[in-house]
């Protein structure tokens, strides 16, 4: 390990359930290698916090009420790409991979886990390998590309959208254009919403 590196996992949390946050929080401070540097129970300025604290590791709610961690996760990705997101959520396991496959996240992990199943998670994260199994991400993008020809999306809505499916961040989709990050990050997350608030399995998590 270099000598400026963290002996500890950086995490950061994003929930708007309190207590759901503070049990996530009390089971991760308790794991002597994770250091939680920040949390939120709000989207708004969670990005920035997230980058500006270093986290490694970011815990992020699907659904907020104020937003999506899904839109947080990619976010942070389109200027800090070695960050991994897990996605908390108490959606089916395809709706949370689809979830996952969006956002660019390393993960997800049910809300209803066991306390050292979410703290395995993180610990994996935090050593720069993912939760994603590859075949079942193989399947869950193949059905979202499927959707997309009846989805009422216009052709160029459609080759951004399959450019999240094949794993670029918003950064990456931004220099391809020649577009602003921002205004990209908020294109993106527009689309996934869209995407998302038509399946008939969306929920508020």
């Amino acid at each position: 390990m270099p000598p400026y590196a963290s002996p500890w996992v950086q995490v950061y949390l994003l929930d708007d359930h309190d207590i759901v946050r503070r049990g996530v929080r009390d089971l991760l401070v308790a794991a002597k290698d994770i250091h939680v540097v920040g949390e939120s129970s709000t989207t708004q300025g969670a990005a920035e916090a997230i980058v500006r604290l270093g986290a490694t590791v970011m815990v992020l709610d699907v659904q907020l009420q104020d937003g999506t961690g899904i839109e947080v996760c990619r976010q942070v990705r389109a200027v800090a790409p070695s960050v991994s997101g897990l996605l908390l959520t108490s959606m089916d396991e395809d709706d949370a991979m689809a979830a996952a496959v969006l956002a660019g996240a390393a993960g997800y992990i049910v809300k209803a886990s066991h306390g050292a199943d979410l703290i395995g998670a993180v610990r994996r994260l935090g050593q720069g390998r993912t939760l994603i199994d590859a075949a079942m991400a193989e399947r869950v993008t193949g059905q979202l590309r499927s959707q997309l020809p009846s989805s009422g999306l216009t052709d160029d809505q459609q080759e951004l959208v399959n450019d999240v499916l094949d794993g670029l961040t918003d950064g990456d989709i931004a220099e391809r254009r020649g577009t602003d990050v921002a205004a990209t990050s908020a294109t993106v997350a527009a689309l996934i919403e869209r995407l998302t608030s038509a399946s008939p399995k969306h929920r508020r998590d």
